[in-house]
């Protein structure tokens, strides 16, 4: 076995993965049909460039996937939660809760902030996670009439905005836990 990475057709698709000595290729199949076996990402550029001022709504909208993880005893939850955030008004457009983080989280939540703005066609900006790079995702947005653009590698300020966002909701809510405690623990206080 090898590892193989190429560049597919020019435009930017990039696959690997492992392909056995007699790959795909040399069998005269394309890459493609080794799908089991690679991962196709999409390499696309920074386009949003840290500009986090839009001057109108649905110009640009920001997106990622956080976590949610507490205990209950030696128990671990976790829950995810995928939104979609507008840079104009800093609204939340869209969101999703679900118990994992995969490919149908991150579509619902963009599904719904379609839905929700038919005729919106922003600068859609994430950053370079697994539900982002796939094909079916860029085809949902090509659909949409939507341009992509994602973060640079090892670069979360590049998505500051709706990380910031993250930070004071979880901030938030291990306050209202804390509170929710303590009010527990002595009801009459």
């Amino acid at each position: 076995m090898y590892w193989q990475r190429k560049e597919l057709w020019g435009d930017g698709l990039e696959i690997s993965g492992q392909l056995s000595a007699g790959s795909q290729e040399e069998k005269g199949c394309p890459v493609e049909a080794a799908c089991g076996l690679l991962h196709v990402a999409r390499s696309t550029e920074n386009l949003i460039d840290r500009q986090f001022h839009a001057d109108k709504p649905n110009e640009k909208w920001l997106t990622d996937v956080t976590e949610f993880k507490w205990y209950e005893g030696i128990t671990v939850h976790k829950i995810y939660l995928n939104a979609v955030r507008d840079l104009c008004d800093r609204r939340i457009v869209s969101y999703v809760l679900s118990e994992r983080n995969d490919n149908p989280l991150v579509y619902r939540t963009f599904d719904k902030a379609v839905k929700a703005n038919p005729d919106a066609h922003p600068l859609f900006h994430s950053d370079r996670g697994f539900q982002y790079t796939n094909r079916a995702f860029h085809y949902k947005l090509q659909q949409a009439g939507m341009t992509q653009s994602m973060s640079r590698v090892a670069h979360c300020i590049d998505n500051g905005p709706m990380e910031g966002f993250w930070g004071i909701l979880k901030t938030g809510a291990l306050l209202w836990q804390t509170v929710y405690q303590q009010a527990r623990a002595d009801p009459n206080d």
